[in-house]
């Protein structure tokens, strides 16, 4: 087997958060007087973290100081609302728990606040993941390879012996900026034709194939 450690995504791939995010986005709207956007619209301006999620929500022409105001709402906002509808998908904690068991370490990295990935990511992965690192200052996020740099000196190993696994374009780019494998998850936030636009070559289409594809890998 030749690696040691699952580097997980967070949403779309490990957390069904679409939901939980999207009433975020639309209360921070709200209160600012904005137009609420729609669920599908959440899901494609989703990945490239909180700014940029909020650049692409508010009312094109927003000026920078209240862009920001209704920034720093949101993040409070999930913060104290991101486990309300979120849940792991169907088998996921099963994955997990079959890869720990063959002894693979697993982290969780994402372009999610850093406070809300690991709450997030203690209260249903404790004891599967080994830690988790979310967008915080002086760390860039996806498709920089910064968070991947990170949990992989953390974790002692060489990049040949980690995987990224994602469902979006960002971990696309992020592993190969990174220099590590992918994996692209079908289940998630993208659909496989921008996957393949973005360079994916590896999919699984559940959990139960996806490790299958990581513990058959030497």
């Amino acid at each position: 087997m030749r690696y040691k450690a699952v580097l997980f995504d967070l949403d779309g791939t490990v957390m069904n958060t679409i939901e939980d995010l999207h009433d975020s986005v639309n209360a921070s709207l709200s209160r600012f007087g904005m137009p609420e956007i729609s669920l599908g619209d959440t899901m494609r301006f989703i990945g490239n973290g909180a700014r940029r999620l909020i650049e692409q929500a508010v009312p094109a022409g927003t000026d920078g100081e209240l862009l920001e105001q209704v920034l720093k709402y949101y993040v409070n906002y999930y913060q104290d609302h991101c486990m309300i509808k979120t849940a792991p998908y169907d088998g996921i904690t099963e994955l997990m728990r079959r890869l720990k068991d063959a002894g693979l370490r697993q982290v969780i990295i994402s372009n999610k606040p850093n406070g809300a990935t690991g709450e997030i990511a203690d209260r249903y992965f404790k004891g599967l993941a080994e830690f988790a690192i979310g967008e915080k200052e002086g760390l860039r996020r996806k498709p920089w390879p910064d968070m991947v740099d990170a949990a992989v000196g953390r974790l002692g190993l060489t990049k040949e012996e980690c995987v990224l696994v994602g469902d979006s374009e960002v971990d696309c780019i992020t592993a190969r900026n990174a220099g590590v494998d992918c994996i692209s998850v079908l289940w998630g936030f993208r659909d496989k034709e921008t996957l393949i636009g973005a360079g994916a070559a590896a999919f699984a289409g559940t959990p139960e194939e996806l490790g299958d594809r990581i513990l058959a890998a030497g």
